[in-house]
């Protein structure tokens, strides 16, 4: 294999750096504020960025103060910002001041090997074993709370690899094959730092996918649950009812469909303040989904009208589902909710669901006109 140049490969990274931390900068503008620590990611890179150039400066007169210990405690700041950034992202408290005195005994050590015992070896050994543990901290942190999306086990799996390399690199600093510097053109100084540049890049990119990923999960999330109730919206419902009846197509077992209208909405409105309705709108869904079963889907209509599909369901076991509903919130509480349910039921392969929603609509007014909080079946 052949050993690159360090100087070419450091400022290699220090180029990735600087345009991830433009677009993860970028992306901290631009994206929701609900979706936390971009702004610690966008600089984690900068911070790698100024190392890069730290450690390249020592050829050039740079004193060692900024050089050896600078450069090797901005490139572990930049690291603890990366998951600072991860915790922030998954929304776990952050502990600066405890990492701030990890940094400030590390540059304290990288100081002592510098000038009063210097010793190229130990800081070497020294440094590996401190962002070798930033790394384990962040790793087991994301494998316990990082979830299974994939953007986070792309970050686990590179966590991981450069683990393994500074493990590599510790054996071979403790058993003598540390070389002279950093700089020397050897096989594992371009081992190392080839792994260095490739992490600093793919640790940029998994937090791009992993913000990416949590905004096109709140978007789909907008796009199918009613931003006040939670519970589905009129075009997720439809769309899963269609679902629905196409599989009753297939296996011959088919739905109930119910249409659920708070009563004296509008009056409770009027007196009481959009304020209040909407918090009987919430009592409502909350309640009627505490009683549905696993597989049934409550929908907001529109206004206070709700939906609920019954997937191969019969008539009376969507009876028995109603009166629980009607159960559930006549129990004491200091919200009044009544309701009117229309209730309808599959009628074979030539059922469509415009017809069961006009048979449960229908269902529906007569259960009004024959004085309201009642169940009718069309």
């Amino acid at each position: 294999m052949l050993a690159l140049d360090p100087r070419s490969l450091i400022a290699m990274a220090g180029v990735m750096a600087t345009a991830m931390a433009i677009v993860l900068a970028f992306m901290r503008r631009h994206y929701p504020p609900g979706i936390r620590g971009l702004g610690y990611w966008a600089a984690a890179p900068l911070a790698w960025l100024v190392a890069s150039v730290l450690y390249s400066g020592r050829e050039g007169g740079l004193p060692d103060l900024l050089a050896v210990v600078g450069a090797n405690t901005v490139l572990m700041l930049g690291t603890v910002l990366f998951h600072i950034g991860c915790q922030r992202f998954i929304g776990h408290p952050t502990r600066w001041p405890a990492w701030g005195l990890y940094l400030v005994a590390s540059a304290l050590g990288f100081a002592w090997f510098t000038y009063v015992e210097p010793n190229f070896q130990m800081r070497l050994v020294l440094f590996t074993t401190l962002v070798s543990a930033i790394y384990a901290t962040n790793l087991h942190f994301l494998l316990r709370h990082g979830g299974k999306r994939l953007p986070v086990r792309m970050v686990q799996i590179v966590l991981a690899a450069h683990l393994a390399v500074l493990v590599l690199r510790l054996a071979t600093a403790l058993a003598g094959m540390a070389g002279a510097h950093l700089m020397e053109q050897t096989l594992l100084q371009t081992l190392y730092i080839s792994a260095y540049v490739l992490t600093v890049l793919m640790l940029s990119i998994g937090a791009v996918l992993m913000a990416t990923d949590r905004l096109v999960t709140e978007l789909e999330h907008l796009a199918t649950y009613d931003p006040l109730t939670q519970v589905f919206n009129r075009r997720a419902l439809l769309e899963r009812c269609e679902e629905e009846l196409a599989r009753s197509q297939r296996t011959g077992r088919g739905p109930c469909l119910m249409m659920l209208d708070l009563d004296h909405f509008k009056r409770l409105n009027d007196t009481h303040g959009h304020q209040h309705g909407d918090a009987v709108l919430v009592h409502f869904a909350h309640t009627t989904q505490s009683v549905l079963r696993r597989a049934d889907r409550l929908g907001r209509y529109g206004g206070e009208e709700f939906m609920l599909l019954l997937p191969e369901t019969g008539t009376q076991e969507a009876r028995r589902v109603a009166q629980r509903i009607h159960t559930a919130l006549a129990v004491g509480h200091r919200l009044d909710c009544q309701l009117s349910i229309g209730l309808t039921s599959w009628r074979g392969p030539d059922d469509t669901l415009d017809a069961m929603l006009a048979r449960a609509d229908q269902a529906l007014y007569q259960a009004k006109a024959q004085g309201r909080n009642q169940t009718c079946i069309g």
